[in-house]
């Protein structure tokens, strides 16, 4: 009994002390805080700010694509042999046609050879058996045999050249060769790389698209892209091509666009940002990229408002006398908004920010409802040059 007794008190006084520092805690700090901060004047920070202004913007469509040959292909033999000659050179730009390797046919010149005795008399033994025919010494079958191993013979001659041709290996279009994989001497098999031949001018870039975008996006709309290679520099081209399916895994379709690379400075397999315009210009409200608080909440701005005096604060101001500025003290409210597309160093603001607010583009991380701020004119970073992609 007296046990329970104990333990009874204990806990009481155990939620007393846990209910008394909550009340501490959540109650009388907070208005310890207020007292302080009133009494002592409530502090102030410098930020950068911008206003809320319209543009005209094009829509576009921002994506990650991989660049590749218009053809490319892997030069392979399709028989087998000792590489007797190689025709070119390593990164050399060549046209159709143009002899590349030859793999040695000594053998196959000897069949032949062999394949066309073989014919000659075979047409020798058909003219004979046709005059035989003709003064009905012989039977029509006896011709009809003639004419039949005169023709295996020929085929047998075909086959040879063919196969002597094969081992000839030729450019089959214009482009630039890779780096040659193979050396005098070497046996190759059928299918074994020799060298990649890649088509560059023009050259095309592969993206996928979402789902949503497929009414907007047409053929022979305007694309622009970067590569990291070439920093700052832009290449423009067209969409060439939309795929005719949508794929149930990713709900993107794939586009091709073809780009102009006279220079041939865009090689297969680069990777590219790509941007394509895809609409008409529309009016849009813009912001900083900067001013844009993103969170597991929903993306916020900070909005400048003019401070609403406190009760005795308009009587203890002065008033600014002729010629002086007016006070460039602001109060914060943060506002939830909602966001389009991005352009540059700008983002839209689909709703939550009207034209001509003032919202901090630089600062937000030590500000909170309600504070007050100045702006600073020379805070702010200047822009990367180039912009990063999102």
């Amino acid at each position: 009994m007296k046990r329970a007794i104990i333990i009874v008190l204990a806990l009481a006084i155990l939620f007393g002390l846990a209910g008394g520092l909550g009340y501490f805690q959540f109650v009388k700090k907070p208005e310890m805080i207020k007292g302080f901060i009133q009494s002592a004047g409530q502090p102030t920070n410098s930020v950068a700010a911008a206003e809320a202004k319209t543009e005209t913007w094009t829509p576009t469509l921002n994506a990650i694509g991989s660049l590749r040959a218009t053809q490319g292909v892997e030069i392979a033999p399709q028989v087998g042999g000792v590489v007797r000659a190689i025709r070119f050179e390593s990164s050399q730009d060549i046209k159709k046609g143009a002899l590349l390797v030859e793999i040695d046919d000594s053998t196959e010149q000897a069949d032949l050879k062999s394949s066309q005795a073989a014919l000659v008399n075979a047409q020798t033994t058909l003219d004979r058996q046709s005059k035989l025919v003709s003064g009905g010494n012989t039977t029509q079958a006896s011709l009809d045999q003639a004419t039949a191993a005169r023709d295996q013979a020929a085929a047998a001659v075909e086959r040879i050249k063919a196969v002597i041709a094969q081992k000839r290996i030729v450019a089959p279009f214009d482009g630039r060769l890779g780096i040659r994989r193979i050396d005098i001497g070497q046996y190759v098999s059928p299918g074994t790389p020799l060298v990649t031949l890649q088509q560059l001018d023009p050259i095309y870039v592969d993206f996928q698209a979402p789902e949503q975008y497929f009414a907007q996006l047409a053929v022979g709309q305007t694309i622009a892209l970067t590569v990291d290679a070439f920093p700052g520099k832009a290449f423009s081209g067209k969409v060439k091509f939309l795929d005719a399916r949508i794929s149930t895994d990713t709900r993107n379709f794939l586009v091709r666009g073809e780009i102009e690379n006279n220079a041939k400075t865009l090689l297969p397999g680069m990777f590219a940002n790509v941007t394509v315009s895809a609409g008409a210009p529309r009016q849009v409200v813009t912001l900083p990229r900067t001013a844009i608080v993103y969170s597991l909440y929903g993306d916020s701005v900070y909005v400048l408002k003019t401070p609403a005096p406190k009760p005795g604060e308009a009587q203890a101001a002065p008033a600014p006398s002729a010629g002086q500025a007016p006070s460039d003290l602001y109060e914060v409210e943060r506002r939830f908004v909602r966001i389009g597309e991005t352009q540059g160093d700008r983002i839209e603001i689909v709703d939550g920010v009207k034209v001509g607010e003032k919202v901090v583009t630089e600062g937000q991380v030590k500000l909170f409802p309600g504070m007050r701020v100045r702006i600073d004119p020379k805070a702010g970073l200047p822009p990367m040059n180039p912009m990063p992609k999102l």
